[in-house]
């Protein structure tokens, strides 16, 4: 029986201007730029082009609204995100097809994984609003000593175009439950996703100017964000090189709190015990080539000890030839979609000719494929013969470029996952349960996975060290503590 795939845009509302005060409104400058489809290189919308006074105005329907949000008790915030959850699920069929338009990830990542855990963020925050205590301290008799939480009030969140809803949907789940309103800067090249999500966020009930979404180029809006004077707070995910000058903004203004989710080069780490090499090349090829290698936290250095290199590299070229499947994101059978841009991908096919000019050699992929199409499509590349002084595994590609090196015992394991500027994440193979626990605790990363390649679940916090970020974590209770100021409450109990 034949199947019938529907239209791209079938079912799909797509919303082009920014979202200001529960409406959506065109930038003041009347201006709008094209959005494009990463598959085939044609628009899909033009969008609007907001500039400082969008921000502006975004930042007055903020703080208008924030004081009688964080004034809702918490049962109540936490009913009206929940119902946002179940409109989020309510339309996943109709998001994942925007999302894969708009960004060129295969649809079965975006309906299975990009928006449901978008609606599940959203009701996991929404869970703990209410159950999050405030203390008491414990004073003598004389006092009573109140330590309590109040929200920061106006938070500028700016959120990266690889994980457009996904990881808004971090960035809102905390600011939200804990009585914020925000001002949020989607990525330029994907607002499409976040723009419908804040339409239903006001179908759940959210109060008029609680969400706020300007659209338009980072270097206007963001650094109108990082500076304004009217937010309280920002919470920016992306490139190393923009949280630097995120940070200096917020420095040079009214020192606004900053929690910068930046870069990485992650390491996964295999050892000579390291059993059923078939499983391990499965999770190495899944921590670099899902979402086409664009992940701040992707496995792009496998440090392998010499002794299992050629086996498990002989599988990881049989795993990507058969199973990697480039193709359109909008087929199911497609694991590869098209990298973002026409100059993202020639940043990561430049990475390439550096890679081979270096002395690597590719012994899969290593070239941009489906031309034809329009899109912008790379093989999932991975090079041997890598050493970790060269710039393939040293600097952020951000796309599906594996290096092989290797290494002879942990120490030397060790000593080449801790030579990066970056600490996001990591993995370790290994069946000696001792070793494991070594290694998790000496590799400087937000998170190490054993026998996996892992970011946790929405229990454990995400967050990196040295340049991959710091000021705060996504997921967990902890991603609360960056929205909340500490306040203390002492009351003199003594008797005149």
């Amino acid at each position: 029986m034949a199947v019938t795939t529907p239209p791209p845009l079938a079912g799909v509302t797509l919303r082009t201007q920014s979202f200001i005060g529960g409406a959506f409104v065109d930038s003041a400058s009347g201006r709008t730029y094209p959005v494009e489809n990463p598959a085939t290189g044609a628009t899909i919308a033009d969008v609007a082009e907001g500039g400082a006074e969008d921000v502006d105005r975004a930042v007055a329907a903020a703080r208008a609204a924030a004081p009688g949000w964080a004034a809702t008790p918490p049962a109540e915030r936490k009913k009206v995100l929940i119902r946002f959850a179940d409109l989020i699920d309510a339309h996943a069929e109709e998001l994942a097809r925007i999302e894969t338009l708009d960004v060129g990830k295969p649809i079965s990542d975006t309906r299975s994984l990009d928006i449901p855990d978008s609606a599940a963020t959203i009701r996991w925050h929404a869970e703990a609003t209410d159950k999050l205590y405030d203390q008491v301290a414990p004073t003598g008799p004389g006092a009573v000593a109140m330590v309590i939480r109040e929200p920061l009030g106006v938070v500028g969140a700016i959120v990266p175009w690889n994980y457009p809803l996904q990881m808004a949907a971090w960035k809102l789940g905390p600011i939200l439950a804990t009585g914020n309103a925000v001002v949020m800067k989607p990525a330029q090249v994907t607002s499409l996703s976040l723009l419908r999500t804040a339409e239903l966020a006001t179908e759940a009930g959210l109060p008029d100017g609680v969400l706020n979404v300007v659209t338009g180029p980072g270097p206007v809006i963001g650094t109108a964000i990082a500076r304004h004077p009217g937010i309280d707070g920002v919470a920016f995910t992306g490139s190393t090189e923009v949280g630097r000058t995120v940070l200096a903004h917020a420095a040079e203004t009214n020192l606004k709190r900053v929690a910068l989710e930046l870069g990485g080069k992650s390491p996964q780490v295999v050892m000579a015990d390291a059993a059923d090499l078939d499983r391990v090349a499965d999770r190495v090829a899944n921590a670099i080539f899902w979402n086409m290698g664009e992940n701040c936290s992707a496995g792009s250095r496998l440090l392998v000890d010499r002794r299992v290199k050629a086996p498990l590299l002989e599988r990881l070229v049989a795993l990507v030839e058969r199973d990697w499947l480039v193709g359109d994101p909008m087929d199911d059978t497609t694991r590869v979609g098209p990298l973002i841009t026409q100059a993202h991908m020639e940043k990561v096919l430049g990475y390439i000719a550096i890679g081979r000019a270096e002395g690597a050699r590719a012994v899969v992929g290593g070239e941009r494929v489906r031309a034809d199409s329009g899109g912008y499509f790379v093989a999932p590349t991975i090079f041997d013969g890598a050493t970790n002084d060269m710039r393939i595994a040293r600097e952020e590609i951000f796309g599906p470029v594996l290096s092989v090196i290797e290494f002879d015992g942990e120490d030397e394991a060790i000593r080449l996952a801790n030579d990066t500027d970056y600490g996001l994440g990591a993995s370790v193979y290994t069946e000696n349960v001792r070793t494991a626990h070594r290694m998790a605790r000496a590799i400087k990363a937000g998170t190490v996975g054993v026998n996996c390649y892992s970011e946790g679940d929405l229990t454990t916090p995400f967050g990196g060290f040295r340049q991959s970020g710091f000021g705060g974590h996504d997921k967990s209770v902890h991603a609360h503590d960056q929205y909340t100021e500490l306040k203390t409450i002492w009351i003199d109990m003594t008797e005149e």
